[in-house]
C-alpha cells in the first residue's frame, strides 16, 4: 500500500515537473503601443486632417458665440426700454441661438470623432496586424501591450518594437 503511494506521488510529481517544465518555454513579449503608433506611417497626415477639422469647428463655434454675445450685450443695455414684446421676442432669440449653439457642439463631437475613427482606424488595424505577424512569425505566446500599464514587469519578456517597426517598414 505504501508503494502504490510512493508510485502515485513519484507520478504526480512527474507530472508536475514537465508541466512547469512545459510552462517555461513560453515565450512572452511586449511592446509600448503607445509608442508605435506615434511612428506609424500615415500617422501624422491623418492627426494634421483631424486638427483641420477641429479648428474650422471651433471657428464656427466662435462666431456663433460672438454673435450670441453680441445679442445678449444689446438685450441688457436696452432692457430697461424695450416693450414687454419685444423682451420675450429677445429672450426667445437669445435661447434659440444657444440651442443651436449646444446643438452645434454635439454635433461637430460627434463628426470629429467619426473623421477619427474614419482616418485612425487602419493606421490601428496594421499595427495589430503586424503584432499579430511578428508574433507568430517568433513563436510567441503572448504579447502584452506595457503602455496600458497591464504589465508590471517586463524584464522577462522581449521587446518586440523593433520587430514590428521593421514587419511594416519603419526605421
Amino acid at each position: 500500500m505504501k508503494r502504490i503511494v510512493k508510485i502515485a506521488a513519484f507520478i504526480v510529481l512527474a507530472f508536475c515537473a514537465i508541466n512547469v517544465s512545459a510552462q517555461g518555454k513560453t515565450k512572452i513579449g511586449h511592446i509600448d503601443s503607445d509608442s508605435l503608433l506615434k511612428i506609424m506611417p500615415g500617422r501624422d497626415s491623418a492627426y494634421i486632417k483631424i486638427q483641420k477639422e477641429v479648428k474650422g469647428y471651433e471657428d464656427q463655434i466662435k462666431t456663433m458665440q460672438t454673435e450670441y454675445d453680441a445679442k445678449a450685450t444689446d438685450y441688457q443695455t436696452n432692457l430697461l426700454t424695450m416693450s414687454e414684446l419685444i423682451k420675450q421676442t429677445k429672450v426667445a432669440e437669445l435661447q434659440d441661438l444657444q440651442s443651436r449653439i449646444e446643438n452645434f457642439q454635439k454635433s461637430a463631437q460627434e463628426a470629429l470623432q467619426k473623421k477619427q475613427t474614419e482616418l485612425l482606424q487602419p493606421i490601428i488595424n496594421k499595427a495589430k496586424k503586424a503584432i499579430e505577424d511578428v508574433a507568430k512569425e517568433n513563436g510567441f505566446a503572448y504579447i502584452f501591450d506595457s503602455a496600458l500599464g497591464t504589465l508590471l514587469y517586463t524584464g522577462g519578456g522581449e521587446d518586440i518594437m523593433s520587430l514590428v517597426k521593421k514587419k511594416i517598414g519603419i526605421k
